[in-house]
């Protein structure tokens, strides 16, 4: 079975590997051209039904842990409760992720832990607060053999480390979800903090994190960002109901620590794109500036105060649930996990070069696209997108640049008794996220957040334009 739709797409249409290994890894060289297509076409969407996807043997474990397009095939790398290199047990809550560096065939990632926890998973060097279950692995993946090497505790001690993104200077910015402070405690979750949080931080490949916190990146419930490689500027996303969309300027490009600016995006004429925004209208973009970004919003509340607020009150323009960020040959794309008429998502572009923001796809019904939330740019261009919704199975899409959607994975993980030392159950439920490409673009690494599993898939892409 087919089902056919109509939608218009924005889509970059030449983003070369070297490019994406640009953006990704390193700052580009002087004068590089980063050629895009931005205007609004008419295209045809295709999702394949579910009974299109077979189920596709986990060359680690043997299991159909997946159901995948014909040709695909994957590993299962970092299993919940796995032992990592360094003694540490693999913590659960896998959820954004990027490569940021590659040496030879071995590429290093940084995979987030969306954990609250009531201790830090990590040893007290790498710890920020030690009653905080949050933080980060690396692990490396040989491009060349298909095979996962290992993984190691980079970060610990912060709280639901959600997404972030790779740096082009080699590193890893983890986000934290949550303003949490000292001495408060989540209502499922009771506990005291001993610091503050809401807070991004630096992982790098190697050696060992910054656990300063970048405040001048702001103080709310972080989701994910994106840096522009041309100048360094850092777009970042907020996962509330009433949402912003911010970029930071530093200060020093490359060294955060420095500080620089941070500022909420202004639609013109638009307050509130939740619903009513149009597809093939370039949206004119202006910013306010947050004048005090460590400043948090109270929890459930819009009291003025904090860097949501801020902005609101100098006619900033309000998104639902800004998810996944990722640049891509010349634009900034991002996710609105609940916008659109139906709530069932937004996926916009942003162009930094002439300051305009298009809506590139908006999901019409639940069989279409349900609550994207990360997603990734192709270095052949087109776009990756993780669902996270209630239905189950949860599906992993791509969208092409010639404006095809289609279904590539979707979970298959039901564990029977003997099938895994630990684990058993319908995981089918458990959300796809951190979907980042090696620089070669053969390699989709990805996470299904519940149980925790890692995965590296590999197929023709080309046939699906992504």
């Amino acid at each position: 079975m087919i089902l056919s739709i109509h939608f218009e797409a924005t889509l970059s249409n030449s983003f070369s590997r070297r490019n994406f290994l640009r953006a990704a890894i390193t700052a580009p060289a002087a004068g590089t051209v980063f050629s895009r297509f931005i205007s609004t076409t008419e295209a045809r969407g295709i999702v394949k039904d579910q009974s299109d996807l077979k189920p596709v043997a986990d060359e680690t474990t043997g299991l159909p842990l997946l159901r995948l397009q014909d040709g695909f095939r994957y590993r299962s790398f970092g299993w919940v409760g796995d032992m990592m290199s360094d003694g540490v047990v693999t913590p659960e809550g896998h959820d954004g992720m990027g490569v940021i560096a590659q040496t030879g065939d071995i590429v290093t990632l940084c995979r987030n832990h969306e954990i609250k926890g009531s201790r830090s998973f990590g040893p007290a060097e790498l710890t920020f607060d030690p009653k905080a279950g949050g933080g980060c692995a690396n692990l490396q993946f040989n491009v060349k053999t298909g095979e996962w090497l290992k993984s190691w505790t980079s970060l610990a001690g912060t709280v639901q480390n959600c997404a972030g993104g790779p740096t082009p200077w080699g590193s890893w910015l983890s986000c934290e979800e949550t303003v949490i402070g000292p001495r408060e405690s989540f209502r499922d979750v009771q506990y005291e903090h001993e610091k503050h949080h809401g807070w991004v931080f630096e992982v790098p490949a190697e050696g060992k994190a910054t656990l300063e916190p970048l405040q001048a990146l702001g103080r709310f419930v972080h989701e994910a960002l994106a840096i522009d490689p041309r100048d360094g500027i850092i777009y970042e996303t907020e996962d509330r109901d009433t949402a912003g969309f911010y970029r930071f300027l530093p200060n020093e490009r490359e060294v955060l620590s420095k500080g620089g600016a941070l500022q909420m995006l202004k639609i013109k004429g638009q307050a509130d794109l939740r619903t009513g925004a149009q597809r093939g209208v370039r949206y004119q973009a202006e910013w306010v500036d947050i004048e005090d970004p460590v400043r948090r919003n109270t929890p459930g509340a819009n009291d003025g105060l904090g860097v949501y607020s801020q902005g609101k009150a100098k006619g900033a323009t309000t998104f639902g649930r800004l998810e996944g960020c990722w640049y891509g040959d010349g634009l900034v794309y991002f996710n609105c996990t609940d916008g659109g008429e139906a709530k069932l998502g937004q996926i916009w572009a942003f162009s930094p070069e002439d300051q305009t923001l298009s809506l590139v796809f908006q999901s019409p019904s639940h069989d279409i696209l349900d609550s994207p939330d990360n997603l990734t740019v192709s270095p052949r261009g087109g776009l990756v997108l993780c669902e996270d919704a209630d239905l189950k199975p949860l599906r992993l899409h791509t969208l092409s640049r010639k404006g095809l959607l289609q279904t590539l994975a979707i979970n298959n993980i039901h564990l029977h008794k003997g099938e895994h030392p630990r684990l058993t159950g319908d995981f089918t439920g458990g959300e796809w996220a951190g979907a980042t490409f090696s620089p070669d673009g053969e390699w989709l690494f990805v996470n299904i957040q519940d149980p925790g599993i890692t995965f590296a898939i590999t197929g023709p892409w080309n046939e699906l334009g992504v």
